[in-house]
């Protein structure tokens, strides 16, 4: 059943891209500029209120009536009675921490606040040809491109591989691409999406990095 005023999957969903755009780039600004530890308990403290709350909504009408009142409008009809994909994104998030690499949390959560956004609206908007599920070949090229432009900005600006640049950029957009594309049962991807970008940005660095990371 949808709720009145909740956005289906297949709508653009504007307001829910920004938020999650600007939330996940406040994390990658206080990552760098207070570090692990202090992300570590803002991360806790928000967590310890928003999954117990989206645990409880599912069992508690009332508790669940005045949860999408207020966060209504970030939410989709199909997180009336499931989980949020909040959840899973701060689930996600602890997952990444553990990496602890500056550089591969912080272009994981670029990635995440930019490839994931736009290869959903470039897919809902312009999307016709369908590779898994929902997912369609117009948002992966444009998850790819994101990410490979993040990818060289921030290697450049950083000075990280920069001899090597070339062959990196496209190589992060291809894994911004796959994280964005590979289905992994039914785990939503705010919770796969950050965990198999790091993976593999962890293989990349391994590869092609030649000093301190």
């Amino acid at each position: 059943m949808q709720h009145q005023g909740l956005k289906q999957r297949s709508d653009i969903h504007l307001t829910r891209k920004v938020a999650h755009c600007v939330g996940i780039c406040m994390m990658a600004a206080v990552f760098n500029l207070w570090g692990a530890q202090t992300s570590w308990v803002i991360l806790i403290l928000a967590s310890l209120f928003i999954i117990p709350l989206d645990i409880l909504r599912q069992k508690m009408p009332g508790l669940n009536r005045t949860t999408l009142r207020i966060f209504g409008p970030f939410m989709r009809s199909h997180e009336r009675e499931h989980i949020s994909g909040m959840t899973y994104l701060y689930l996600g998030c602890m997952v990444l921490l553990l990496f602890r690499d500056r550089h591969i949390v912080t272009l994981t959560l670029l990635f995440l606040a930019f490839g994931d956004p736009i290869a959903s609206f470039f897919g809902i908007r312009f999307g016709k040809d369908r590779i898994i599920g929902r997912k369609t070949l117009q948002g992966t090229m444009a998850a790819f491109a994101v990410c490979a432009i993040i990818t060289a900005v921030y290697c450049y600006f950083n000075n990280i591989m920069t001899e090597r640049l070339l062959i990196v950029a496209p190589l992060g957009g291809l894994i911004g691409a796959l994280a964005e594309l590979a289905p992994i049962g039914k785990l939503d991807d705010n919770f796969t999406f950050p965990v198999i970008s790091a993976l593999l940005l962890s293989a990349l660095f391994f590869v092609f990095s030649t000093g301190p990371v």
